[in-house]
């Protein structure tokens, strides 16, 4: 018997079965307010034992929707595949809300930290981290992130000293709650008729000591914060405070005491500190308890009914699909047969993708090394089913690099895009990115001051190719080291269009409510408002020539044993005059003349208001001029400090529950990271 079905009942029935199932994982969620992938304690690898780990605990958390006021701990599998989870919630607001934000939390933070083994990220109402190492019961200050609020205080004097007094009587009141709960908030007189309304909060597996000392150091951290702003937010692993001028927790929910045992309505645990110890979800053999039975009974259908619609849906969409394959763009259609590879092609030039052929891997797939029948070497950037770069970027960047041409940008040779297989194949660069040469300790010997300003007229040209010189004008987004490759001779190309986008000729500024890009090279502007313009770029661009002459990242420019913001320590540098402090070691046969000017080229692109910011075509009369004189940069933005106060460092190490190697981890400079946010 023959079934039929017209189009529009097959996606009438689709939406009626399917969409109710996966309505968890397809609305939408807001981006994380902060977010921050470890690079330090190493990745996992598609569809391996520790993905399917972290798979399993993110779904638990998802569905385990008692909320003991807001704290969770959880560790899934066994070392050293072993996942550990800790997710918090602020503790002023419902269970509701709680189980929304953490929802939220977990389906985006893997997405933003693709294969890494340790990440956190969260909302102002609530926090996610999870890691392949122990951090329970564990005290860790870092990474940090600030919040300000933009606007600034009348009376810093008077504002700063009620706040003062106001977060030490918070901190008191936070670390000496009980096992459920560390939390408090209240209000002080600020200046003139506004007051100050402040909260604090730690994760309750923390005893008083620790839970103080870390809001000790977020309250040291309020002057790189927020100083001389009527508010402010700081997040750190173990804890968090805000302070605002406004009363932003809901007052009622925030005095409610919690009760005194863990759980409310059942003994304590043996320590009276601590929440339970963590669920262990490990395979087991034997009888299986009735909620895990209930939970396969329920799950596995659904995956199986979903899998078999979409896969109905997808065959029947294919079969109505006419023959040549159209890409669709913002209004526009175009063939692209010419530019289109069939998959066969490129599995064969590639090795079958190969692991010997493979050039990298990031959030959005990886990349290979290929070469054509006729003997062409070739780029293949091969998308993850999981990449942060769906199907509008992949048809955003096939698109623009079809179009552009210009000797700094790498060159478009082909798509393919064939079942549910989305590959870019580009010119090969066989000196691969800037960022394996100036941040490697051995490879930043090979360019020399010649080679690395060669570099960054280049990268200035491309630019200003996108903005002005092209037909179209583009603004990149997501300019940085890595998405800048080297040819042969060491010639910059601008690589990555996946999250660029198209202005009108006279466009000058696009709002947008998605950020998208890399925190440390991004404008505050877009970071804080989510508005791009040209100077977005310029920014990226400031913060890539300073990099360039440092040879060091911008979260971790190291000066001597300290370690410091890179356009913080730029900025102090140039102002006393010791500029030459940040070149970079190597280049002692460089043209200091020229070096110094690139640094006060970098900073004036830096700077924190936008309308300062030269264009392009300024930074290239500067770079080729040297008879023009440079006006004086004003402070950059995200002008942080880095220093971890003294006696949180001597409180780490009076924490009995940490090993060494974890406060080697924590008190790390390499993980100094002070993000400064919306």
């Amino acid at each position: 018997m023959e079934m039929r079905m017209d189009f529009p009942r097959l996606v009438f029935f689709a939406y009626t079965i399917l969409i109710p199932h996966l309505v968890a994982v397809t609305v939408a969620q807001p981006d994380l307010v902060y977010h921050n992938c470890s690079e330090n304690v190493g990745t996992y690898s598609n569809n391996s034992t520790y993905q399917s780990n972290l798979n399993t605990l993110l779904s638990t958390l998802f569905s385990y929707k008692e909320i003991n006021y807001g704290f969770y701990n959880f560790s899934v599998g066994q070392s050293p595949n072993e996942v550990n989870a800790i997710a918090l919630c602020r503790g002023d607001i419902t269970q509701d809300k709680c189980h929304s934000c953490l929802n939220d939390s977990r389906l985006q933070l893997p997405q933003r930290c693709p294969y890494q083994n340790e990440a956190i990220g969260g909302y102002d109402e609530c926090m996610l981290r999870y890691s392949n190492r122990s951090i329970f019961r564990t005290l860790e200050i870092l990474p940090s992130f600030y919040v300000p609020n933009p606007n600034n205080v009348s009376n810093e004097d008077v504002f700063n000293q009620a706040l003062k007094t106001l977060l030490d009587s918070l901190r008191s009141k936070a670390a000496s709650g009980n096992s459920l709960l560390k939390f408090a908030t209240g209000e002080a007189t600020g200046t003139g008729d506004k007051r100050i309304y402040g909260f604090m909060q730690c994760t309750p597996d923390l005893n008083e000591s620790s839970c103080s000392i870390c809001l000790e150091g977020a309250i040291n951290d309020v002057p790189a914060c927020c100083g001389n702003k009527e508010g402010g937010r700081i997040f750190k692993p173990s804890c968090s405070l805000r302070f605002e001028t406004f009363r932003f927790y809901d007052f009622t929910a925030a005095n409610t005491p919690p009760p005194a045992t863990w759980p409310p309505s059942s003994p304590s645990p043996s320590d009276n500190l601590t929440p339970p110890s963590p669920a262990i979800v490990t395979p087991t053999k034997g009888k299986k308890s009735n909620t895990s039975r209930t939970l396969i009974l329920i799950v596995v259908p659904t995956v199986i009914i979903s899998v078999l619609l979409i896969s109905f849906i997808c065959f029947f969409l294919k079969k109505r699909r006419p023959r040549g394959q159209f890409l669709s763009f913002e209004g526009e259609t175009r063939t692209l047969e010419s530019l289109q590879f069939q998959f066969s092609t490129i599995r064969v030039a590639t090795d079958n993708f190969s692991d010997a052929n493979k050039l990298g891997e990031g959030g959005f797939g990886s990349v290979y090394k290929g070469r054509l029948s006729d003997g062409q070497e070739i780029a293949v950037k091969r998308l993850s089913a999981g990449s942060k770069q769906g199907e509008l970027e992949f048809k955003n960047e096939v698109l623009l690099m079809a179009k552009l041409q210009h000797r700094n940008l790498v060159r478009l040779l082909g798509f393919c895009l064939e079942r549910s297989e989305r590959l870019l194949i580009y010119e090969f660069m066989p000196n691969l990115s800037l960022h394996g040469f100036i941040f490697d300790p051995i490879k930043q010997t090979q360019l020399n001051w010649e080679k690395r300003y060669k570099i960054i007229g280049g990268i200035a040209r491309g630019l200003l190719y996108l903005h002005e010189d092209s037909r179209l004008r583009i603004i990149h987004r997501d300019l940085k080291a890595s998405n800048i490759l080297l040819d042969a001779e060491m010639n910059p190309k601008i690589s990555d269009f996946g999250i660029a986008r198209l202005f009108a000729v006279d466009q000058t500024q696009e709002n947008t409510s998605r950020i998208m890009g890399t925190y440390g090279y991004m404008a505050p502007e877009y970071v804080l408002h989510g508005k791009f313009s040209v100077k977005s770029d310029v920014y990226s661009l400031g913060v890539l020539i300073l990099e360039i002459i440092s040879g060091q990242k911008n979260n971790c420019f190291h000066v001597g044993e300290n370690t410091e913001y890179l356009l913080t320590h730029a900025w102090i540098s140039w102002r006393e005059g010791t500029a030459s402090s940040m070149i970079d070691p190597t280049l002692r046969d460089g043209s200091t003349s020229e070096i110094m000017r690139c640094i006060h080229i970098g900073l004036l692109c830096v700077q924190e208001n936008v309308a300062d910011r030269p264009t392009m075509a300024s930074v290239m009369l500067m770079l080729n001029s040297y008879s023009l004189n440079l006006p004086i940069p004003s402070h950059p933005a995200f002008f942080l400090r880095s220093n971890i106060d003294q006696n949180i460092s001597s409180g780490l190490e009076h924490n009995s529950r940490s090993t060494d190697s974890d406060l080697s981890r924590s008190s790390s400079p390499i993980n100094s990271q002070y993000i400064r946010l919306e």
